[in-house]
């Protein structure tokens, strides 16, 4: 069997095509969000996954749990998931749609693990660098972890960055070794 994000990549490109032909992409982010939480339930996975579920049935409870969430593109194209049975992958698509919509958007999520609590003043200069270095705006989301010992890891797609104690210790280590 396919890959499911090589399932989900041409129903989120064609997701994408419409909400920005249609200056909706906001809006078209959040239906897919529902969607892919609903998707995802376990007791969701049952009903969709069920061969013996009419694909109109199935669309329509999945429709009808997501309620005033679904504009009435979003609805057609749960029932187009429906029909090709795809509503499985909702969430492969969802996650695509964010990254096309990035990208078109030139932005990024960067999330910063500290050992301690972080102050706006550093969360904007690690902002600004990143900004720098990624040529994109970047929405940077920040998590303490104690076990970091002291400094921080960054992430922001593939590019991660590691300037915690712990990973100081651990190339100190290595190189020692070697």
């Amino acid at each position: 069997m396919a890959e499911k994000a090589t399932i989900a990549r041409p129903y989120a490109q064609a997701a994408f095509e419409l909400a920005r032909d249609s200056q909706s992409l906001k809006q078209w982010s959040e239906m897919l969000a529902i969607g892919a939480l609903v998707a995802s339930d376990k007791n969701m996975v049952s009903v969709i996954s069920n061969p013996r579920m009419l694909t109109a049935d199935t669309a329509g409870i999945v429709i009808d749990v997501c309620g005033d969430n679904l504009n009435e593109e979003g609805k057609n194209f749960v029932r187009l998931l429906a029909e090709n049975h795809r509503l499985g992958v909702l969430p492969e698509i969802a996650t695509l749609f964010e990254k096309l919509r990035a990208d078109h958007e030139r932005s990024q999520e960067a999330i910063m693990i500290s050992a301690f609590p972080v102050s706006d003043a550093q969360r904007d200069k690690v902002a600004a660098v990143l900004k720098a270095r990624l040529g994109r705006e970047i929405t940077l989301r920040c998590e303490t972890n104690s076990a970091l010992l002291g400094g921080a890891i960054i992430k922001a797609g593939d590019l991660v960055i590691d300037g915690s104690a712990r990973g100081s210790l651990e190339k100190l280590a290595n190189n020692l070794r070697q």
